[in-house]
């Protein structure tokens, strides 16, 4: 994420660039930053390659390289554990006797799960396709707006988890590991900007990578994010942030919005009102690879089955079609994507995309703010003077 797909090192420096192929620098977020570095952090300063990998690689503070409470525990793969249980076998028996020991053996750890260490998780905050197409097109002034509504959005979500959301568990017992679930400090989160899809369409969004490491209130000792509300929320978390991204640019640019469908086996979708579906659709490649796929998949099911998928099915094929339909994705700067962007959406329109996203915006219901791009430079330069 923090190489958005690239080749790039994590020690080399994350900077941000326009016109080269790369995306912009990962940020800090969350409460829970004050806790690092004794306050060397503040929520906003950039992440540099060395600190990911020692917060999130290693769980240690970012700045002075402590650990953060115990150390992610090292579990053993399941080869590792075949071989430690061959290895304890009695050297006296026989050849066909071990030779059947190890198939048990085999066969007993096939089914056992392997566990893993979780250093934190991966929250994705994507705008709707027609912010994304109207972000694509616009100029910087309503870029900016958008970025920014955006991102306002994403911390205000961050904010509602830290509030409602994250604990941890102390204590000890049989049943679940925990005897209570405690409240926490804050949430440490670094947020990754990506501006493209997989398809090289228009898609804003931010992975937000929250650590498992979490600060305690009552003693201000370091445990780990209890990972049960935090998979129970995301629905929740994901139709809160489209809700106060929609507040956002309402406010912004007084844009409108409607419901959109998108098809018999999805949830409808709210997209600004003026971007037309045809253009949407344009920019919504991936979709429509993941689509044909799952179509195929339910297909296949009937075909095998009788009948039609359960919605939880469907789910599961979506997902097991975005997996499958992904493809490796290329590296290039937001200013050549958008040169593109620009050319296909005229041809789609007929008209000069960037006219046309004037047009919406004058024209859109509400009252809109003053933009930067709204006053002249001499006003500037004379207000200056």
């Amino acid at each position: 994420m923090a190489a958005g797909d690239g080749d790039r090192g994590l020690s080399t420096p994350l900077t941000r660039y326009f016109v080269e192929a790369r995306t912009p620098p990962g940020f800090w977020l969350g409460e829970g930053v004050r806790s690092l570095g004794q306050g060397a952090l503040e929520r906003g300063d950039l992440v540099s390659g060395a600190q990911l990998q020692l917060w999130l690689g290693m769980g240690r503070d970012p700045i002075s390289g402590q650990p953060l409470g115990r150390a992610y525990p090292v579990y053993k793969s399941r080869e590792e554990r075949i071989s430690d249980r061959v290895s304890r076998l009695d050297a006296g028996v026989s050849a066909d006797d071990r030779a059947a020991a190890i198939t048990q053996i085999e066969a007993v750890e096939a089914g056992n799960t392997s566990r893993r260490a979780v250093a934190g998780y991966d929250y994705t905050f994507s705008v709707p396709k027609s912010v994304s197409v109207l972000w694509g097109l616009a100029d910087a002034g309503t870029q900016s707006l958008i970025a920014t509504a955006h991102h306002q959005a994403v911390a205000e979500v961050v904010a509602l988890m830290e509030r409602d959301v994250a604990a941890t568990r102390t204590g000890v017992s049989t049943g679940n590991g925990a005897v209570a679930q405690v409240e926490v400090t804050g949430l440490i989160a670094t947020a990754f900007d990506h501006y493209d899809s997989r398809a090289g369409d228009p898609q804003l969004h931010t992975h937000v990578v929250i650590s498992n490491k979490v600060r305690t209130v009552y003693d201000d000792g370091w445990r780990s994010l209890d990972g049960r509300p935090m998979h129970a929320a995301v629905h929740a978390l994901s139709a809160h942030y489209n809700a106060v991204l929609a507040d956002h640019l309402a406010r912004a640019l007084g844009v409108q919005w409607e419901q959109r469908s998108r098809g018999r086996d999805r949830t409808p979708a709210w997209e600004i009102a003026r971007v037309p579906d045809e253009l949407i659709q344009e920019f919504s490649s991936r979709s429509r690879n993941i689509n044909a796929e799952t179509d195929r998949l339910i297909e296949n099911y009937v075909a095998e089955h009788g009948r039609r998928p359960s919605g939880q099915t469907i789910v599961r094929l979506r997902g097991q079609a975005t997996l499958s339909t992904r493809p490796k994705k290329e590296i290039r700067s937001l200013a050549e994507l958008m040169a593109q962007w620009r050319q296909r959406a005229t041809d789609q329109l007929g008209s000069d995309a960037a006219s046309w996203v004037a047009t919406v915006l004058r024209e859109s219901e509400g009252c809109a703010v003053l933009r930067a791009d709204d006053v002249p430079l001499d006003l500037v330069a004379e207000l200056g003077r």
